[in-house]
């Protein structure tokens, strides 16, 4: 099966993977009008990235991919916390929280490519009317599915206290937080130096792991997970695949699999980089893993 033929597969089967979102989320959250807020927000998360693809592929450019994630994160927390959140203090530090992480990592990826004039990613991606379009309705997935706990809890018309679970979670986000900017910020600090054209960082968080920034971001969504969880109940806390749905897409589809292809071709014939991978955890730190696993990553 040709890749144009699984994006179109993906893209006709993306509504049902917002209909299973809609039922999962009960039908005891906030309506505006007759419509649950929470099917708002999964409507406006598709739409916002559907009307990006238009001017993408007209236009045969990426850099506005990933400001146009972070834009729609933005939307449809603004979106739950307005007509949703009805004063509750849980909700509006959710929704904060979310929009905080969606404009950092929005500006700094916008002002990367920006400065690069591309993104490599798109290289085949960009000309074929199927596969952009299947990239853009993955963005939609990946903010709807993270996004969703967050969102059932917002809306929900039921509203729990401030606890133990908000506070933890707040914790695990501050702390991934924390460790994706500061791995973003090594990174372009070192990156900025022109005696690093052709180098690899291995110092900061770097040297603990050689994706920081990528555990930094499976920390914060687990944050927000363990935040959302006093609120929901039955078939709501199927939305708690949130940061598992995180660390797959990460460790398995566009994170450190396609990072991992690209820093070998890069680096093939350098023995300190081999060292390195060899050495150094590809996600968590203090962890060692053997030869075999290291290929298989």
């Amino acid at each position: 099966m040709t890749l144009p033929t699984k994006a179109l597969i993906v893209v006709m089967a993306s509504p049902f993977v917002a209909l299973g979102l809609i039922l999962i989320s009960g039908r005891d959250g906030v309506l505006l009008g007759q419509i649950p807020v929470f099917d708002l927000c999964i409507a406006v998360a598709f739409l916002c990235q559907w009307l990006a693809f238009v001017p993408s592929y007209l236009y045969q450019t990426e850099h506005y991919f990933d400001l146009s994630g972070s834009a729609t994160y933005i939307s449809v927390a603004t979106l739950a916390l307005v007509f949703g959140a009805s004063g509750d203090p849980r909700s509006i530090l959710l929704a904060t929280l979310i929009m905080v992480w969606a404009i950092r990592l929005g500006t700094f990826l916008f002002s990367r490519v920006r400065k690069k004039g591309s993104d490599s990613r798109f290289v085949e991606i960009l000309p074929s009317f199927r596969v952009n379009l299947l990239t853009w309705t993955l963005q939609a997935i990946w903010v709807s599915v993270t996004a969703a706990c967050a969102l059932v809890a917002i809306t929900s018309a039921t509203k729990v206290p401030i606890d133990g679970w908000a506070i933890l979670g707040l914790i695990l986000w501050c702390a991934g937080f924390a460790i994706e900017v500061i791995a973003d910020h090594q990174k372009q600090v070192f990156r900025s130096k022109p005696e690093n054209a052709r180098r690899f960082i291995t110092t900061g968080l770097w040297a603990w792991s050689r994706h920081p920034n990528y555990l930094g971001e499976i920390m914060l969504w687990t944050g927000v997970a363990v935040m959302a969880l006093p609120v929901l109940q039955g078939w709501q806390f199927l939305t708690l695949m949130s940061p598992f749905f995180v660390y797959y897409l990460l460790t398995r589809v566009s994170g450190i699999e396609m990072q991992e292809r690209q820093n070998d071709k890069t680096w093939s014939s350098d023995p300190t980089y081999w060292r390195y991978k060899e050495t150094t955890p590809a996600l968590w730190p203090l962890t060692r893993i053997s030869g075999s696993q290291q290929s298989a990553l």
